[in-house]
């Protein structure tokens, strides 16, 4: 009977929900269980740990406890990562003239973190924990919401959350989106999550939405706002060409991300980022 090969993007996955579930696992264990040699796992192992995602140990690893977000997120953000990379360093270049800006959760958004050149006088809230430890070792001024963390996506969410959103007024919002259809608009997973995209878009001057090609079209249960609210979308090539057109005859200016252009700022986003930012937990109640 032949086998089918698995990709090492999908093995890499199964590796990081093994990690996420059991917090060690083994090289021996995996490669009988993947079907491919222990010098492949260690392969795999090593490409996770330089990417931060978990900790290489004598025959196996170990979730990475030095980083604030857990190895589930890591695993989902193996999905579509060249697609989000690109998309997240291309919104990078709409928010240069910014002084405060709120930046969503997810994956895609988390790229677009990693992407962005330090400036100390851009002010960045936000409700995502893993954006917080991101920007957090770098020139920015960091605000995290506080209130209530959901464990998914370890965002902050509920009445405190809320209640630090409405203490600012930002010059953009830089969201993603679990779903992105002209009859819905956009949609979110829960409406915790949603509530918290509300009202930063309410308290917002402009909306950039960051999403895969895989978001244009779909929609989830909970709205958050309809497309005439979006200023620009990110997307890449693999979005729906018909779902697309439709969205421009909205007047939403639709961006493609490319390596190309991505390419071309990519010297800025590599800058020095060793200075320390400043970390502000949300303000009391």
């Amino acid at each position: 009977m032949k086998r089918h090969p698995i990709y090492a993007v999908d093995r890499r996955h199964r590796i990081l929900e093994r990690v996420a579930a059991e917090q060690t696992i083994h090289v021996g264990e995996l490669a009988r269980e993947l079907r491919v040699s222990e010098m492949t796992i260690r392969r795999d192992i090593r490409r996770l740990e330089r990417d931060g995602f978990l900790r290489q140990t004598y025959g196996g690893a170990t979730a990475h406890i030095t980083r604030s977000f857990d190895v589930a997120f890591n695993a989902r953000a193996l999905q579509h990562t060249r697609e989000k990379r690109l998309i997240g360093m291309r919104a990078t270049r709409l928010i240069e003239d910014a002084r405060t800006a709120f930046v969503g959760i997810g994956t895609t958004a988390e790229q677009f973190a990693r992407y962005l050149s330090p400036r100390d006088e851009l002010t960045v809230v936000t409700a995502s924990l893993p954006i917080a430890s991101l920007l957090g070792t770098r020139p920015f001024q960091v605000v995290v919401l506080g209130g209530t963390v959901l464990h998914d996506e370890l965002s902050c969410v509920g009445p405190a959350a809320v209640r630090t959103l409405e203490r600012y007024r930002f010059d953009v919002a830089v969201i993603g989106a679990a779903g992105l259809s002209t009859r819905w608009g956009i949609t979110e997973l829960t409406d915790a999550e949603a509530e918290i995209q509300r009202v930063a878009i309410d308290r917002s001057e402009r909306l950039i939405v960051i999403a895969d090609g895989s978001k244009i079209g779909a929609a989830t249960n909970a709205v958050v706002a309809p497309v005439d609210r979006i200023s620009v979308l990110v997307t890449d090539q693999s979005a729906d060409p018909a779902e697309v057109a439709t969205l421009k005859s909205a007047g939403v200016d639709v961006v493609f991300a490319s390596a190309e252009r991505a390419s071309e700022g990519r010297a800025r986003n590599d800058a020095d980022r060793s200075r320390p930012a400043m970390v502000a937990a949300a303000p009391a109640g």
